[in-house]
């Protein structure tokens, strides 16, 4: 079709030969140090490192025409020989509605592991079902657990269970991370099991509620073709002081990205506060509020922003970094 490659990338599973590379860059019409090696490696964030072996961005930056310095990759190899040193091990339940399909959560297990690294810990992942998680079966599906936490989702299906799995987490004191939707049963447990609104519930899972906890954003309703209303992108966030989110961040202001179209209804704001809920994280304006927690526990923390978003291998994200430090605590009271 007239398309001719500059450079071919191998995957492979073992060490090729280098007939290989020699037959190939024949047969193709490439020179032969522009064949390129791409070995199935134990840990994902090897793979710079390999390629970097194989000439790679050499070749790239010779195809095309650009004069670059040798890359400085001192920091990604002490990253990678911390990973390979990891001593400690934690066990984590991802409770969701879609944990048959990991990768619907690929971000959010990354950032884990992100956090892992810088804690000299292996992340273990439970991946629990919350359609299966019922009042009788609860403490037999999470006694095990050193942390537990929610993550985004839309829709109904599966919400009970992971409102019993986070009032689990609550009574006995397992740290627990709600990420959008896991901050919203975060606050739906609370509502109903500490507050005493024992029909709290979210708009999206009961248009008919009395107690909507969770609701539309301001200036929306029930009518409206909500196709563009989802709240996207970054948003500044202002942290109380003396929070576990302020001693997360060290930083009185943040911003962080959203998706999402629920938030915590205003109107329940004074009576979840004086029934022990920390609101701590409030947008500028103070009409949404972003973050809330249990700002006495290790780690109880809700936020309507996605954080796995902003975390990476070498500078995994303070909220991840807190949730499994407090994890490895929990570990070692067994």
């Amino acid at each position: 079709m007239g398309v001719n490659p500059n450079i071919i990338v191998l995957r492979c599973d073992e060490p090729l030969e280098e007939s290989i590379f020699k037959k190939i860059a024949l047969f193709c019409n490439v020179r032969e140090d522009c064949v390129i090696e791409n070995l199935t490696l134990p840990c994902l964030y090897e793979a710079p490192l390999m390629l970097e072996k194989s000439g790679f961005s050499e070749v790239v930056c010779r195809q095309l025409g650009l004069n670059t310095p040798k890359p400085d990759l001192k920091e990604w190899e002490q990253m990678v020989d911390s990973i390979k040193a990891r001593s400690l091990n934690v066990n984590i339940g991802l409770v969701g509605k879609y944990v048959h399909l990991h990768d619907a959560y690929l971000s959010v297990a990354e950032a884990l592991r992100h956090a892992g690294y810088y804690h000299n810990t292996h992340i273990t992942i439970d991946w629990i079902d919350s359609e299966e998680i019922t009042e009788e079966n609860v403490a037999e599906k999470l006694k095990d657990l050193d942390g537990i936490i929610i993550p985004g989702g839309f829709g109904n299906r599966g919400i009970e269970g992971m409102v019993i799995a986070t009032g689990y987490a609550r009574k006995n004191n397992i740290p627990y991370f709600g990420i959008c939707l896991g901050m919203q049963i975060m606050v739906i447990d609370y509502a109903r099991n500490v507050a005493g609104i024992s029909d709290a519930n979210s708009g999206e899972f009961d248009a008919e509620c009395k107690n909507k906890v969770i609701d539309f954003m301001p200036g929306q309703n029930d009518e409206i073709n909500k196709g563009g209303t989802l709240r996207l992108g970054a948003y500044p966030c202002v942290i109380k002081s003396g929070t576990k989110m302020e001693e997360c961040y060290g930083a009185p202001e943040i911003s962080e990205r959203h998706r999402h179209r629920y938030e915590l209804n205003n109107d329940y704001r004074e009576v979840l506060e004086k029934n022990g809920l920390t609101l701590s994280g409030i947008s500028p304006d103070g009409k949404l509020v972003e973050t809330v927690e249990l700002t006495e526990r290790p780690f109880h923390v809700g936020v309507q922003y996605h954080p796995e978003f902003k975390s990476r291998p070498n500078k995994p994200h303070p909220l991840f970094k807190g949730f499994i430090g407090a994890a490895l605590l929990k570990s070692k009271e067994k």
